[in-house]
């Protein structure tokens, strides 16, 4: 159920638009009712997608995606964290409508077939069922960036991140091939796109989170120039900047303490890892980055839990099962002894 508030950020633009009955907003977006229905669930599953994805990059961070950071139209900031929010979202309702609309389940829309018969490259032609990628982009920008009404630079830095977002979609594309002629020697090949493993864009994405640049805007431009100068001020900003990365205004807060009116949580009562097979370098040091490095201890916690196990099958027909306990061990952040919480003898270094 938490991931469902990630879609509210979608009804405020839908009432706003048609008070009496959000879904009546079809006729101002689309062509009918049933189109506008058949996207709508795609965009939803898009943005819970999007939302998935980011507590997963970010579940051994100090800032894990909380669900409030979900809720596009409620962010008060522009941080590195919110840029990724933003591409993520853009990016998993573009993956979703595009997926869709490859297989057959939108009106109106199919394989991007366009380039079928050309030649692409040395030996291969360009055939098959392409992923819909011009589709998915268009219809996802029609819906997404829908939410940025001002004219500041927090709302074009959102649309950026935006546009960022759909272009990992297409950054990560595989191309597929498939082998002609004789007794399968592969003289020639007819080759497609087709969408990435949605995880890999979150890992694209991710990156591109960690090389995030701070948008340098003249303040004194925007604070003593009219709305012309405002624009200029913030176009000139942009210059400098690749369309393919994310961007940010405002440094992040410190995540390593609540904070409730930023709708921070800190990172006391948070787990950590500290041993397990198959972990990952960033895994095993979670337990220093979320407790010792922001002022808490390790705790280790056991817990008991009873469950059916042994279980045999008798004719006819019953299935007699024997209790068992295993012991559940995890390791949280918690208070020093003596301090005084989050920030104690603390070791700050950034906000991952």
């Amino acid at each position: 159920m938490r991931m469902v508030h990630s879609l509210f950020w979608l009804l405020p633009l839908l009432y706003k638009m048609c008070p009496g009955h959000a879904w009546v907003a079809s006729n101002f977006l689309m062509t009918g009712p049933k189109a506008y229905l058949t996207y709508a669930r795609s965009v939803q599953v898009g943005a819970l997608s999007g939302a998935e994805e980011c507590r997963r990059q970010f579940a051994w961070d100090r800032w894990n995606c909380p669900d409030s950071a979900t809720q596009l139209r409620g962010l008060r900031r522009a941080t590195r964290e919110t840029s990724f929010v933003h591409a993520i979202s853009a990016a998993g309702v573009m993956y979703t409508l595009t997926r869709n609309c490859s297989l057959g389940d939108l009106d109106n829309c199919g394989c991007d077939v366009s380039n079928n018969g050309k030649i692409g490259g040395r030996g291969w032609l360009w055939g098959g069922c392409s992923d819909n990628v011009d589709f998915g982009e268009r219809i996802s920008k029609q819906y997404v960036d829908a939410q940025e009404t001002g004219q500041d630079s927090r709302a074009a830095v959102n649309l950026h991140n935006n546009a960022a977002g759909r272009m990992a979609v297409k950054a990560t594309m595989r191309r597929i091939c498939r082998c002609h002629g004789m007794s399968e020697s592969c003289s020639v090949q007819t080759c497609w796109t087709q969408l990435s493993d949605f995880r890999e864009i979150g890992n694209y994405l991710k990156i591109k989170h960690s090389q995030a640049q701070k948008l340098d805007i003249d303040k004194k431009r925007m604070r003593a120039g009219n709305s012309a100068d405002n624009r200029g001020a913030i176009v000139d900003a942009f210059g400098s900047i690749a369309p393919t990365e994310l961007i940010y205004l405002e440094d992040s807060p410190d995540y390593c303490r609540r904070n409730t009116s930023l709708g921070l949580y800190g990172t006391e009562g948070r787990e950590c890892v500290q041993h397990g097979d198959g972990l990952t370098q960033w895994e095993r040091r979670s337990c220093r980055r979320l407790c010792h490095e922001c002022g808490l201890r390790v705790e280790e916690r056991r817990t008991e839990v009873v469950s059916s196990c042994n279980c045999k099958f008798h004719w006819c027909c019953t299935v007699n099962c024997e209790d068992c306990a295993q012991v559940i061990v995890q390791h949280v952040c918690a208070r020093r002894e003596g301090g005084d919480g989050p920030g104690y003898r603390r070791r700050h270094r950034g906000p991952k």
